[in-house]
């Protein structure tokens, strides 16, 4: 990622608010930015339900589709995206240096293949650390998406197409593109990703549910992926690459589920065991 951009703001999150593109400032300023934007996505997106709340309230009560796409549009599109484009404006940033910062173009026929590669990569590691974690006997949480799709098999296809449209875009531009890019420009790569992506993993315990040790131990798993994606990231610079390995990977388990739920639902604690994204 560049390391020439910095913060436009009060003095508590920015460098030098007369240069927006002048050093990245102290590492200190940087973690604070990101642990503030990485924890503010979600307060966004849980407080958004009381939108859904309230238009539910005054419709009469919406049915689950509906429910479904404006959650994914105030908690997603919204909370994450919004998050993130707006905070590059208050920087200074246009709609060409947003692109620019975010490094937006289209994937090569390389970066597919990266795309992939790093899918069965991601699926190999899942594989062994969940492995690991039944081996030893621990127990993991459960995904509130996925307790919503076993109730409800055909909110499913809905679900597998918001992996690639909504939920892979919107997470990666505010956890890859802007925590981690924030945090790249005042650290090297290793650390970078490793911060952005333990933030980005823990968010998700407001999406488990269970005790405590059950959430640590499926965040514990959702770190694997998360340092994927961000390595990817740092690699192609391109952030439509995580966005569809991202993407891909959730719509995957999300096929899974379906097909699972509908044939087989014996299988289906082999198939939670995978859901922590």
């Amino acid at each position: 990622m560049s390391e020439e951009f910095d913060d436009v703001g009060p003095e508590t999150l920015s460098g030098d608010a007369d240069d927006p593109k002048g050093s990245g400032g102290s590492p200190g300023i940087a973690v604070l930015t990101a642990l503030v934007l990485g924890v503010l996505g979600p307060v966004i997106a849980v407080a958004s339900g009381g939108i859904i709340f309230a238009i539910d309230a005054a419709s009469g009560g919406l049915s689950l589709a509906v429910s479904v796409v404006l959650t994914l549009i105030f908690g997603q599109y919204v909370a994450f995206g919004g998050l993130a484009v707006g905070y590059l404006a208050w920087r200074g940033f246009d709609r060409g240096g947003i692109i620019e910062y975010l490094g937006v173009r289209v994937p090569s026929l390389k970066e597919i293949g990266i795309v992939l590669g790093s899918w069965v990569l991601i699926l190999i590691s899942v594989l062994v650390v969940s492995t690991i974690v039944q081996l030893l006997g621990t127990e993991t949480a459960a995904n509130s998406s996925a307790e919503l799709a076993m109730g409800n098999p055909s909110i499913i296809p809905l679900f597998i197409a918001a992996s690639f449209l909504v939920i892979g875009p919107c997470e990666e531009i505010l956890y890859r593109g802007v925590v981690q890019g924030r945090l790249r420009e005042s650290l090297p790569a290793a650390p970078s990703i490793l911060l952005s992506a333990a933030i980005f993993a823990a968010i998700h315990v407001i999406a488990l549910t269970g005790g405590a040790s059950a959430r640590l131990t499926t965040v514990s798993i959702l770190f694997v992926p998360s340092l994927v994606f961000g390595a990817v990231y740092e690699y192609t610079e391109n952030l439509v690459v995580p966005a569809l390995l991202h993407g891909l990977h959730n719509a995957v388990l999300f096929t899974a589920l379906y097909v699972v739920v509908t044939t087989d639902p014996s299988q289906m604690p082999a198939v939670l065991g995978f859901f922590p994204v």
